[in-house]
């Protein structure tokens, strides 16, 4: 895997020791991609215990389906942090390791060698739940060449996945920022930022609630005196300049502008997401600690007695379909990538694409109030 100018990492053939045999286009999931599906079943639920569901991003629905193939000997792939806090696949098999999964991460993660793991406890017989995006489950499903009884696959609504090579620039000048930088909130003159230690990251925490979450990091600063402080950066949404960026488009993987996997088309058994609009549609369920979506495509394997459940009758998101838009800012700000200037342009691109949501809503609500809105959307139309 090689990584590029703009921090994304892309297999390269050893020329080499290739003998031609082709299995890598064979195994492809963009040459070969699955059907459109539409689900067997939609769940809107949230798990019992609270205390998972406020450090799940959502409702808590992939512990409870991690914690069922636990119960019965098996073993649960997911995403994790490193000690770089860079993100990659692992498994466990002990519902106290699923902590480490729960919990969304922005950022692409290395799948490594997760799908020969994988592939070694399903020979093996035990139940393996691997979780992922789509278009990784795609990738499992096609390195696997054949339907495993003992595998549950589940995927996530997917926005697109960001450069890896940003979050590592963003990290390294917010903790350099927090460690005396300009306007720090513990600015000394003698702490270093290779003195800090970041100790957790949560890009979903619920401390202001799941609708209106925030980026909150924590870091262990020198204090100049032989101890050390705890700092925690906690920004909402519209604060958070990672967030924004990624929300905005500026710096996701090229190929999820025409993602190969929406529609379902990964093959996966389940794929959860979050409820986004539940206070519209069952406001009697919403309490603003999280809601998960569950969308059933291969019948329901597991025992959820732990999950609220409430069966819906369909339920539509932007994301389940249509593939991010690329953005011009795109070209823009990797055009200031690893330059002092980055965030800064980030800014500024936010700022504008911001201003453009903003106008559209006001003429969109200006044209219903004078009833116009609905004549012209058929005319569009």
């Amino acid at each position: 895997m090689r990584e590029d100018n703009e921090g994304f990492s892309y297999p390269e053939v050893d020329r080499e020791v290739c003998i031609d045999c082709g299995l890598c286009e064979k195994v492809c999931p963009v040459i070969h991609q699955g059907d459109k599906r539409k689900p067997l079943a939609v769940y809107a639920v949230k798990h019992k215990d609270d205390k998972i569901r406020l450090s799940s991003s959502s409702g808590g629905a992939f512990t409870a389906l991690a914690e069922s193939v636990i119960d019965e000997d098996g073993v649960v792939f997911g995403a994790k942090f490193d000690e770089d806090w860079s993100v990659f696949h692992d498994y466990t098999d002990t519902k106290e390791g699923l902590a480490a999964f729960r919990g969304s991460k922005y950022v692409q993660s290395r799948v490594g060698d997760s799908f020969k793991k994988a592939e070694y406890f399903l020979k093996a017989g035990r139940k393996v739940l691997f979780s992922g995006t789509p278009c990784q489950i795609a990738g499992l499903k096609r390195f696997l060449r054949k339907e495993y009884d003992n595998l549950l696959t589940v995927d996530f609504i997917c926005h697109g996945v960001p450069s890896p090579g940003v979050w590592r620039e963003y990290l390294k000048e917010e903790t350099a920022r927090q460690c005396g930088g300009k306007n720090s909130v513990l600015s000394h003159p003698n702490i270093k930022e290779r003195e800090a230690r970041i100790e957790s990251i949560s890009f979903r925490d619920k401390r202001l609630g799941w609708k209106k979450y925030s980026f909150a990091l924590t870091l262990s600063v020198p204090n100049g005196h032989g101890a050390k402080n705890t700092v925690l950066l906690s920004e909402p949404l519209n604060k958070n300049i990672f967030l924004r960026g990624f929300l905005t488009d500026l710096y996701l993987r090229p190929s999820c502008h025409a993602c190969p996997a929406k529609s379902f088309k990964s093959g996966s058994d389940i794929t959860i997401g979050d409820f986004w609009g539940v206070q519209y549609v069952m406001p009697e369920i919403d309490d603003d600690k999280g809601v998960s979506v569950v969308f059933v495509h291969h019948g329901e394997k597991l025992d959820l007695s732990c999950l609220e459940k409430i069966k819906m009758e369909s339920y539509n998101q932007y994301s389940v379909e249509k593939s991010s838009e690329k953005k011009i800012g795109r070209r823009f700000f990797f055009g200031s990538y690893r330059k002092h200037d980055m965030w800064r342009n980030t800014y500024f691109l936010v700022s504008i694409y911001q201003f453009k949501y903003d106008i559209r809503q006001l003429v969109v609500k200006v044209l219903k109030k004078i009833g116009l809105f609905e004549y012209l959307k058929r005319i569009v139309k």
